[in-house]
């Protein structure tokens, strides 16, 4: 007797494979976070711990890289992607230039006498530091997750991508992410030169900063004279025009940066910070203002992360971290056409299972299993991505890809602070 055949075993659906697919970036993600909180905790371990996690991420997203079945998605989506980091890049430039602006137009001494704004959601968590446990509290301040944890779980969601987790093309999800980013922090320098705010940390801009003591020109002429004088913003509001003498005040420090002179105006070096523009703009950092909105918090809610962190610490105000919550929202639902989690492969099937279903049915009556073979392939043939692009310079753009993107992970997180 012939030997009963063994059953075929069926792979599980693609949203079965997807949920697998979470399951595994979810430990992923929460040994990554759980080994950088080692640095607390064991910094010999974790100096240990963490280049192994990394090595292992590396080499999951390379092994799974020959069977990844969407490289010419990819492809056609490496230009948007490419334009989408300049113009990332050139809005934090915008910005870093206008946190200097905003942090020494009016000088230290402004900084020093400028008493903080009331914050209420500051108020709240400090009575609830006394109402709820301690364990609590202490949770809450700790440094579980910070700004570079949510960049790398964005970076762990967009190699994801190789294991079915998300839908194709990652960088389109890249490129997303990064316009949308770029939109929101040219909006929030928007928002924070327009009216300068005094700082939630007082002391901050005479620890950080080398700046002048006296405020900028501009200042000493619309601002200085009518500041304290309750008749004078009267006056100015009246007439529409500024009247008041200006004090005497020290000339400002000029310096010759070239072509980029026009800088000297709005950035305010002074002697001992050196001669480059491009090192002042280093020293930025958060800013010693209150920057509307927050930037980190931007992050968080396109990361999906939680706001308490920031509040506590008073990089902000309360105000800050509620506005970044609806306005990182909005832009990510308005860049909805660079990409989108909807499968589209399935809705160029789907319309194309309507176009030939008559004739599907035709062919059924004549019990023509020729014909409905063929129609179903055309239906499958319609789901399916347009090549157009050689084997070699697929696989070539396949590994550029991956060495390109591990690369500047690693050089983000050695060069600069918190990632």
């Amino acid at each position: 007797m012939a030997k009963a055949r063994a059953p075929r075993q069926k792979l599980p659906p693609v949203s079965s494979r997807r949920l697998l697919g979470f399951g595994g970036l979810g430990i992923a993600a929460a040994a990554y976070v759980g080994v950088d909180y080692l640095r607390y905790l064991s910094p010999a371990w974790h100096d240990r711990l963490q280049p192994a996690l990394w090595a292992a991420l590396a080499l999951a997203a390379a092994a799974r890289a020959p069977f990844y079945r969407h490289w010419s998605a990819e492809l056609r989506a490496a230009l948007p992607f490419l334009g989408s980091i300049a113009f990332m890049l050139a809005a934090f430039l915008c910005e870093a230039i206008s946190v200097r602006f905003v942090s020494a137009v009016m000088g230290l001494q402004w900084h020093r006498s400028a008493a903080p704004l009331p914050d209420t959601g500051q108020w709240l968590l400090l009575s609830l530091n006394e109402r709820i446990p301690q364990s609590i509290v202490n949770l809450l301040r700790a440094h579980v997750i910070t700004l570079h944890h949510y960049l790398m779980l964005f970076i762990m969601l967009g190699f994801s991508v190789l294991f079915d987790c998300i839908k194709a093309p990652g960088l389109g999800i890249a490129t997303r992410y990064m316009f949308t980013m770029a939109i929101g922090r040219l909006l929030r320098t928007i928002t924070f030169i327009a009216t300068i705010l005094p700082s939630a940390r007082p002391w901050c801009a005479e620890a950080r900063y080398q700046m002048p003591q006296h405020p900028h020109p501009w200042a000493q002429k619309y601002y200085v004279p009518y500041a304290s004088d309750s008749n004078a913003i009267r006056r100015v509001i009246t007439h529409d025009m500024a009247y008041a003498a200006v004090q005497a005040y020290p000339d400002e420090y000029r310096l010759d940066w070239g072509r980029m002179s026009f800088l000297v105006d709005i950035l305010r070096p002074t002697p001992g910070e050196g001669p480059s523009w491009y090192h002042l703009l280093k020293k930025a950092s958060g800013g010693c203002n209150d920057l509307m909105y927050s930037g980190h918090m931007l992050v968080a809610v396109l990361t999906a992360m939680a706001w308490t962190r920031e509040i506590r610490e008073r990089h902000h105000y309360s105000v800050d971290c509620v506005v970044a919550i609806y306005v990182g929202i909005l832009l990510w639902r308005m860049t909805g056409f660079i990409w989108s989690a909807r499968d589209t492969s399935r809705a160029r099937r789907l319309a194309k299972l309507d176009e030939v279903q008559s004739r599907l049915v035709h062919a059924a009556k004549d019990s023509d299993i020729d014909r409905i073979r063929g129609l179903l392939k055309e239906v499958e043939l319609a789901g399916q991505e347009k090549q157009g692009f050689s084997q070699r310079a697929i696989l070539a753009f396949a590994a550029g890809t991956i060495i390109f993107t591990l690369s500047c992970v690693l050089t983000a997180f050695i060069m600069t602070s918190d990632g």
